[in-house]
C-alpha cells in the first residue's frame, strides 16, 4: 500500500491554488462557451513547467531514435505527464483538476494522452520530428478520430470510413464524430479501413492510421456540438471528403506496422483512456465530498445542523467509502507504473466501470443532500453531477466495459 508523497502533496496544494485562482473565477464562462480552455491549460504548463519538461524529455527520446538506442516503436511511454516514476504527480494534477472543470481535462487527456502516444508509438522519426514537438507542450492541439455516427461501441466492425489507394497516396473519405478537441485540433489521428476493391468483408478490412493538419483540402472540423456536461471540453464533427494524404502521413509510413493494424494502436490507447478515467472520478468525488461535508456543518433544519440527521450521515458515509476504494485503485494504477507492469485491458475496463458509476452516484447523491439548492447552478454539485455522467460513457460505455471484464475472467 502507498500513500502521496510529499512530492505529490506539495503539486497538489500549488495546482489547488492556480486553480482556485485561474480556473473558478472562470466558471461560467467556460461552462457557456464565451471561454475557450486551452489559454487556462496553457497557462498551468508555464506556470508547472510541464511544457519544458515536456520539451525536454521529448528532445532526449528523439536523441535517443536519431542514435539508433531507441527503437522506433518505443512504447506508448507515461501517458499526459512522463514516466511512471512520476505519474503520481501527473494523476494529482488530473484530481485537482476534475474537482472545478473536468472539460479541462477531457481536451488535455485527449491530445496528451491519446494523439501524442499514438504518434509516439506508431510513427518514424520524421513523424515524431515533424508533429511532436508542439504537441507535447500543447502548442497545438490534438485530437483522436475512432468514433462515428453507427460505430461507437463497435468501433472497429461498424467503422465506414475508408481510404483507397491512389498511385503512392490514399484518398480518404468519411465522418467522424463526438471527437474531443473536433472542432479547433491543429493536428488529427485518424483511423480508417482500407478499401483494396476485392469484395472483402468490410467488418474485416485492415484500419490504417493516418495524420491530418487543420486546412487541408477536404477536410472539414464542424462547430461544437451542445452537450449536456463537461462543456470546457470542445466535441465535435469530422468530415473527410477526397483528402488527398501522401504516405508520410501514414503512421509508420507502411501498411506493415511492426506494431501491428491500427486496431492495436487504439485498443492500448482504450486502456489508457480508461485508467484515465480514475483520477477523474477521484476529483469529482473529493470535491462532492467537500461540498457535502461544509453544506451539511452549516445548513440547519428544525433547528439542527442537517450534519446530525443519521440519513444526511449515510450519504457521507457512502461517498467516504466511495473515495477510498477509488483512490485506492489509483494507487494500484501508479504502483504499476513504478514497477513497469502493464494494466490489461480487463483490469483498466474493470476500474473504469466502477470509478465512473461511483463517481456519478456521489454526485447525484450530492445534489440530493442539498435539496433545492443542489438544483441550483451557484452551488456548483448540479455541474459536477453532469460531468461525472460523461464518464459512464466516455472512454467505451459501461456496458462494453462489463462485456471486457467477463471475456478477461473467461479468457483465464
Amino acid at each position: 500500500m502507498i500513500e502521496w508523497s510529499d512530492v505529490d502533496i506539495a503539486v497538489r496544494d500549488a495546482v489547488r491554488e492556480f486553480v482556485d485562482k485561474e480556473v473558478r473565477p472562470h466558471l461560467d464562462e467556460l461552462e457557456s462557451g464565451d471561454m475557450e480552455p486551452y489559454p487556462i491549460v496553457r497557462k498551468l504548463f508555464a506556470t508547472f513547467g510541464i511544457g519544458e519538461m515536456a520539451r525536454e524529455s521529448l528532445n532526449k527520446r528523439l536523441d535517443r531514435l536519431r542514435a539508433g538506442t531507441e527503437s522506433k516503436s518505443g512504447g506508448r511511454g507515461g501517458g499526459m505527464f512522463g514516466d511512471g516514476g512520476s505519474a503520481g504527480m501527473g494523476f494529482v494534477v488530473i484530481s485537482e483538476l476534475c474537482r472545478v472543470s473536468m472539460g479541462l481535462v477531457t481536451g488535455m487527456g485527449v491530445s496528451l494522452g491519446l494523439t501524442v502516444p499514438t504518434i509516439q508509438s506508431r510513427g518514424t522519426l520524421a513523424q515524431q520530428e515533424r508533429w511532436l514537438p508542439d504537441l507535447v507542450t500543447y502548442d497545438k492541439i490534438g485530437a483522436w478520430a475512432i468514433t462515428e455516427p453507427d460505430s461507437g461501441s463497435d468501433a472497429f466492425g461498424g467503422m465506414k470510413s475508408y481510404v483507397v489507394r491512389d498511385g503512392e497516396d490514399y484518398i480518404l473519405n468519411g465522418q467522424k464524430t463526438f471527437i474531443t478537441n473536433g472542432p479547433d485540433a491543429d493536428v488529427v489521428v485518424v483511423y480508417a479501413k482500407l478499401d483494396e476493391g476485392d469484395g472483402a468483408d468490410k467488418r474485416d478490412r485492415k484500419v490504417l492510421t493516418f495524420v491530418l493538419d487543420r486546412g487541408m483540402e477536404g477536410f472539414v472540423q464542424a462547430k461544437p456540438f451542445r452537450k449536456m456536461g463537461i462543456h470546457s471540453s470542445r466535441t465535435g464533427e469530422l468530415f473527410f471528403n477526397n483528402v488527398r494524404l501522401g504516405r508520410d502521413r501514414l503512421l509508420g509510413e507502411t501498411e506493415e506496422n511492426k506494431s501491428g493494424d491500427g486496431r492495436d494502436s487504439a485498443r492500448s490507447s482504450f486502456a489508457a483512456e480508461r485508467i484515465g478515467v480514475v483520477s477523474m472520478a477521484l476529483g469529482v468525488i473529493e470535491e462532492c465530498l467537500r461540498l457535502c461535508t461544509d453544506y451539511a456543518k452549516t445548513r440547519t433544519l428544525w433547528g439542527k445542523e442537517i450534519g446530525q440527521f443519521q440519513l444526511i450521515q449515510l450519504k457521507l458515509a457512502n461517498m467516504e467509502v466511495a473515495r477510498m476504494n477509488v483512490r485506492n485503485m489509483l494507487f494500484r494504477v501508479i504502483e504499476c507504473g513504478q514497477a513497469g507492469t502493464q494494466i490489461s485491458l480487463a483490469e483498466a475496463s474493470a476500474m473504469k466501470y466502477y470509478c465512473s458509476q461511483a463517481a456519478t452516484d456521489v454526485a447525484m447523491e450530492a445534489i440530493q443532500l442539498f435539496g433545492g439548492n443542489g438544483y441550483m447552478t451557484e452551488y456548483r454539485v448540479e455541474q459536477l453531477a453532469r460531468d461525472a455522467k460523461s464518464l459512464m460513457i466516455y472512454a467505451g460505455s459501461n456496458e462494453v466495459q462489463i462485456t471486457h471484464v467477463a471475456k478477461g475472467l473467461l479468457s483465464q
